[in-house]
């Protein structure tokens, strides 16, 4: 098939190149000529422009920093949607809004041309390596059609729903991936400053229960099939153990933000007479006050686990 790609960065230029070895032709382009040296000597073709890029290809993906350049490069003078016909097709693999994404969806369908938000994760060694995810959302009957491209780019490239829903679902990983930064910080610092090592807390809790299993692995056992009884470990035992955490906190005199609010979710829940329960339960509180039920069938849920 004949690719067009725009954007040769960190992520964009590995990406692309693993089109190339996948037997595509591609035409690219990006701010910066030299970043496509290496993928003009595998045979890519270079493009002046984001509109002679589509203009020359059967399906278009964009690799760009954000929302402004990616609203830029699509519908800019010499953007893409000017360059493509009805019929073809437009990922963008950049980390979006997904509200962007819906606004380029209707404009561009007006054309005839399908717009898909496939944002992806694995980090340089994954898009080098094509070990990463793609998350895809958009028509899935296009999704579909472009599948054997999107597999030359990465080892799990998924349907994830309507326009937009690429893009949530990697902001909800992101978001995820950095609270859980921060609150190693926090746990780390609490413990260096009682007097362990930094490599002796990082050697211990590798092998505890959190250091042994993938973080969201956690969720199909209690969490989204909203099963809380019997406990695996009782709410009154976790706060317990947070409160425990939060006075050394203090005889250290280290600052326990996220601590102290997890302490307070933690007895917010014990209030409501869960104690006797899984420590989970404390996560309805969230979704009761976002306004949402989360509870998936474990025939689901088990389909998930078994696609890995």
């Amino acid at each position: 098939m004949k690719v067009g790609f725009i954007g040769l960065g960190t992520m964009g230029a590995s990406i692309a190149m693993n089109a190339i070895r996948g037997q595509h032709a591609l035409v690219v382009h990006d701010i910066n000529r030299q970043s496509a040296h290496p993928h003009l000597r595998e045979g890519a073709i270079w493009a002046h422009s984001p509109r002679e890029v589509a203009a020359n290809s059967e399906v278009v993906f964009t690799s760009l920093p954000g929302p402004s350049e990616v609203k830029e490069v699509a519908l800019g003078e010499d953007g893409i949607l000017a360059g493509l016909s009805a019929g073809q097709a437009y990922f963008d693999l950049s980390t979006n809004s997904p509200t962007v994404m819906r606004e380029l969806y209707a404009v561009f369908a007006e054309k005839g041309v399908s717009v898909l938000d496939a944002p992806v994760s694995g980090g340089p060694d994954g898009a080098k390596s094509g070990e990463m995810a793609i998350w895809v959302g958009g028509d899935e009957e296009v999704f579909t059609a472009h599948k054997p491209v999107l597999d030359t780019m990465s080892d799990s490239a998924r349907y994830i729903g309507s326009i937009g829903a690429g893009s949530v679902a990697k902001l909800v990983h992101n978001l995820s991936g950095y609270i859980i930064q921060t609150a190693l910080a926090e746990t780390f610092t609490m413990g260096v400053k009682a007097g362990l090592e930094p490599d002796a807390i990082w050697e211990a809790v590798r092998q505890g229960a959190l250091g042994r299993r993938r973080t969201f692995d956690t969720l199909y056992r209690n969490f989204l099939p909203a099963r809380f009884d019997p406990p695996d470990f009782a709410l009154a035992l976790a706060r317990k153990d947070v409160a425990l955490a939060c006075e050394v906190g203090r005889e250290f005199e280290v600052p326990m933000k996220l601590a102290h609010t997890t302490l307070a979710e933690l007895t917010e829940a014990m209030n409501r007479g869960w104690g006797g329960r899984d420590s989970r339960v404390a996560m309805l509180l969230q979704s009761e006050r976002a306004g949402v039920d989360i509870q998936v069938a474990d025939d689901r849920l088990n389909e998930i686990l078994d696609q890995d």
